[in-house]
Formats: structure tokens, sequence, C-alpha cells
């Protein structure tokens, strides 16, 4: 998607998050609201984001934008993910994978040579009215985080 000020408002929704709260995107303060959608808690390439974010957060905050994590694992499975990884974000649990449909992220994917339906790895930014205003989908971890921090930065 190109960079988009006239986009329409996404559709509101709320799902459950880590720390016992729930995420309203209506409810964001933020400048930009940084959703990444990724496959699975605690496997590599998951591992491997959600350090990117972590070690990039205060620079996130520092340019008005709030950072949340997004898959289809429980908040069991999210709450000890955040906490060995020691992620200074939250988390949302989408096991019924409402959000994802909305966003579009469920796809056939290979694995070991299988086909299996999974979450293709996706980064979404949202300003403070709620227009998506950048989307990445099919995201390779090396350098993704950077370029979404650029993003938000220039905007």
């Amino acid at each position: 998607m190109a960079d988009s000020p006239t986009s329409s408002p996404l559709a509101d929704f709320s799902a459950a998050m880590t720390g016992g709260q729930t995420f309203t995107l209506s409810g964001r303060p933020a400048r930009h609201t940084v959703l990444y959608f990724y496959p699975k808690d605690n496997t590599p390439g998951c591992t491997t984001e959600s350090l990117a974010f972590r070690d990039l957060h205060e620079q996130f905050r520092a340019a008005g934008a709030e950072v949340y994590g997004i898959s289809r694992d429980s908040l069991r499975s999210h709450e000890g993910f955040k906490a060995k990884l020691e992620l200074p974000f939250e988390l949302i649990s989408d096991p019924d994978e409402a959000v994802c449909q909305a966003f579009g992220v469920m796809k056939m994917k290979k694995m070991y040579g299988k086909e299996v339906r999974g979450v293709e790895r996706s980064t979404f930014v949202i300003d403070a009215d709620g227009r998506l205003v950048k989307e990445w989908r099919g995201v390779k971890v090396p350098g993704h985080v950077d370029e979404v921090l650029e993003f938000v930065v220039r905007r």
C-alpha cells in the first residue's frame, strides 16, 4: 500500500492482550500504532523480530509510536514469551483469528514441504485517526524493524 493519508479509517476492534488489558483500536492515544503480526511465539524468526522491536522500543516511543505484537497464541503463551524476551510492549492474542482475518494475514504457506495455513508476517502502521497509513506484507525479518522505525520517524 502506498502512503495514503486519505485512506478511510479501519473498523474498530478489541482483543485481549498481555498485562490483563484489552487492546481497542479507537482507544490508542499514540500518533502511530504499529501492529506486527507474527506466526508463533518462541520460534526463531518471531523471536528475532520481537527482539528487534524491543531493542528499538524507546526510539519508537520517541517518534510517538506504540508497538504491539499479535499472533494466534494464547495469552498464557504470550505472557511467557513477553517475560522471556523482556518485551516492553504488550502482545495481543487472536486465537479465533478475527483480527488476523480483518487484516488479511492468514495465508497458505509451505512448511517442511507441506501446505499449512498460518499468519503471514506483516506489519501495519495506523495513525491517531485510525487510518492505515502503511503496510508491509510477507516480511523478511532482517532490517524490517529499522524500516518501520524510519517510516514513523519521517511521518
